[in-house]
């Protein structure tokens, strides 16, 4: 028989049809409105800290539906987030700032289809609410920092070398350097010249004085500034990461642009607080030489400065800083082989190897910390005024012997546990902001209208849908029907791929399924005409069948892949709401071409296949 598919073909759009139920039904069961409370920086989660909660919920009655453990935390989910709002306002004054809570949305999806990775897909900011930012990134600033850093290496290699100056620093049009006389410039100059090349130099006389002016040429400064909103980037998705925010969205946009987009967060003072703080670390060497106690009584030695541990315990650490967080570029969490306690390994560039090599070769034995160094922006409401206050948080996190002399790679060890020794890694990684970043824009979508864009969403795709179905049941009858299920199918397939792919839903997206809904049943309109047409021209139904899908598939090819290269231009070139519409379509495009020839045939073959038809419905 001409229409008969082979059992493989069959046996394929069976599991197609299996595997894309099972991912599609997730969406189905919803999500509750949720409390993450996660910890910062290695806190932990203790039975008391669980208990203190509960209390206090039940002491306010806030009713919420269940308390479920995490591996970094906990949730708390409500019947609503009118609940949700209240249990965040009342528990953020009670818990400490090494928790951190974060409004979400937890899935209510079975715990067998989540082991089988079948999750719901994301919904965008537009569908589900949170707060959107546009950052502007200061790379002036950066590439002021990379400059404010050779201040340091060029100062050591003119005494090393003894060459005599007067004063170094950065000032106008980058590091300026005084000499006494231009021949001690000339000589500071063949120096800098051959152990940094990709500086220049310029020569200056200003009040009798000779200048040495050094500063980056343009590739390094372009490069510098590319690497500060690469960098910035990666730091500002660790942050929201820790918060545990559910679907965030960071990315680049333009040359020095930042887009932020926070689904589910309400609170846009703690979202700018947690995204523009500055933060960085500082590698010292112990002061061990004077008594501790005699600076906690207001006498700092000169050349040392007092911080504090975690813990409250007083520490002198010198106050040359050997390194600081901005040479590492790796860090992982592990295990010390030797006695088997917490670790964290870190990689340094070639400059940072360098320096700490020097000075741990002429420490051996002594201690050495890493201070975490933060700079907060608290947002307070005095007298119907918004008062921002800045303060500055510096607070030894590890404090370790030298055991020998450290250079490109090191581990770091006397650390509480592998939490604070995974947490240490990630600040490391994240590090500080590369340059300073303004916020140029900022918007809030409330919850309520989120969900009036999902509502009217889902009557677009369903009104498109149902009109679709009758005008292809009254025109092509039996055929028409056909057709129908396959659109119906189809969009369980979109769904099903947006689930597993774990793409964000948003309201263009939603444009873009129901643009799919009328192009899926043009194929199925070229292949019936297509069939209509053999049967005027005296073919048999059977024949007219096969003619009809046969010879309309390259015209539908062709119509399907042109739209198709549009929509990857789209999603390669557009930023936000455009790449949301050019995935749905991307998919709709190649989930309809499956459906509706494949589905349809096959349909169409256990109809009409099996029997010699007189006439077709069609």
């Amino acid at each position: 028989m001409i229409n008969q598919y082979p059992w493989w073909k069959n046996l394929l759009i069976v599991v197609v049809i299996a595997v894309s139920f099972l991912y599609a039904i997730p969406n189905l069961f919803g999500k509750d409105p949720a409390l993450q409370i996660s910890s910062t920086r290695g806190a932990d989660i203790t039975d008391a800290v669980i208990s203190d909660v509960r209390s206090q919920l039940n002491r306010l009655n806030i009713p919420y539906k269940a308390l479920e453990l995490q591996e970094r935390g906990f949730i708390v989910r409500f019947n609503n987030t009118e609940d949700q709002l209240k249990a965040r306002d009342s528990l953020s004054a009670q818990l400490a700032e090494d928790y951190v809570l974060a409004l979400n949305l937890a899935p209510l999806t079975p715990e067998w289809l989540q082991s089988l990775g079948a999750l719901p897909m994301y919904l965008g900011l537009d569908l589900r609410g949170g707060v959107h930012f546009l950052m502007q990134v200061d790379t002036d600033a950066a590439v002021e920092m990379a400059e404010k850093r050779y201040v340091g290496d060029l100062r050591s290699l003119l005494r090393e070398n003894k060459v005599r100056y007067l004063t170094i620093g950065r000032g106008a049009g980058g590091v300026n350097i005084k000499f006494r006389d231009a021949g001690e410039r000339d000589k500071g100059e063949k120096l800098v010249a051959k152990e940094f090349r990709n500086l220049v130099l310029d020569q200056s006389e200003r009040g009798g004085a000779s200048y040495l002016v050094v500063k980056l040429n343009e590739d390094e400064k372009r490069e510098t500034r590319k690497f500060a909103v690469q960098q910035n980037v990666t730091t500002l998705r660790n942050r929201v990461n820790e918060l545990g925010v559910a679907e965030p969205l960071i990315q680049q946009q333009g040359e020095d642009r930042i887009v932020v987009q926070l689904p589910g967060v309400q609170d846009t003072a703690r979202a700018k607080e947690i995204l523009g703080a500055t933060a960085t670390l500082d590698f010292r060497l112990a002061d061990e030489t004077h008594d501790v106690q005699d600076a906690v009584n207001g006498r700092v030695p000169a050349g040392s400065r007092l911080y504090k541990e975690r813990n409250g315990n007083p520490v002198l650490l010198k106050s040359h800083i050997i390194i600081t967080g901005e040479s590492v570029t790796d860090a992982a969490s592990g295990i010390e082989q030797l006695d088997g306690s917490p670790a964290v390994f870190i990689t340094l560039d070639g400059k940072g190897a360098k320096k700490m090599h020097k000075v741990t070769k002429d420490n051996v034995g002594k201690l050495m910390a890493v201070v975490f160094v933060e700079n907060k922006t608290d947002t307070q409401k005095i007298n119907g005024k918004i008062v921002k206050k800045r303060r500055k948080i510096e607070e030894v996190i590890s404090l370790a012997r030298i055991r020998e002399p450290l250079s490109k790679r090191f581990q770091i060890t006397g650390l509480d546990g592998t939490q604070e020794a995974r947490t240490l890694a990630l600040l490391l990684r994240a590090g500080a902001l590369s340059a300073p970043i303004e916020i140029v824009e900022e918007r809030t979508v409330g919850p309520s209208l989120g969900q009036d864009n999902i509502d009217m969403g889902f009557r677009s795709v369903m009104i498109g849908f149902v009109l679709v179905l009758i005008f292809m049941a009254v025109y092509y009858r039996t055929f028409g029907m056909v057709a129908n299920v396959a659109l119906a199918f189809n969009l369980v397939v979109i769904v099903a791929v947006l689930s597993m792919l774990q793409a964000t839903l948003t309201l263009p997206g939603i444009a873009g399924i129901v643009l799919t809904v009328g192009m899926a049943v043009d194929a199925n309109v070229l292949i019936f005409e297509r069939i209509r047409e053999e049967l005027r021209n005296g073919n048999t139904p059977q024949a007219s069948i096969h003619a009809g899908y046969e010879k309309a598939v390259a015209t539908i090819a062709d119509a399907n892949i042109t739209t198709l290269i549009a929509a990857l231009v789209l999603f390669s070139l557009g930023t936000g709401p455009i790449k949301g519409f050019a995935v749905t379509l991307s998919i709709g495009i190649i989930t309809s071409m499956f459906t509706a020839i494949m589905g349809t045939r096959a349909l169409i073959n256990v109809i009409y296949g099996g029997r010699s038809a007189a006439k077709l419905s069609i």
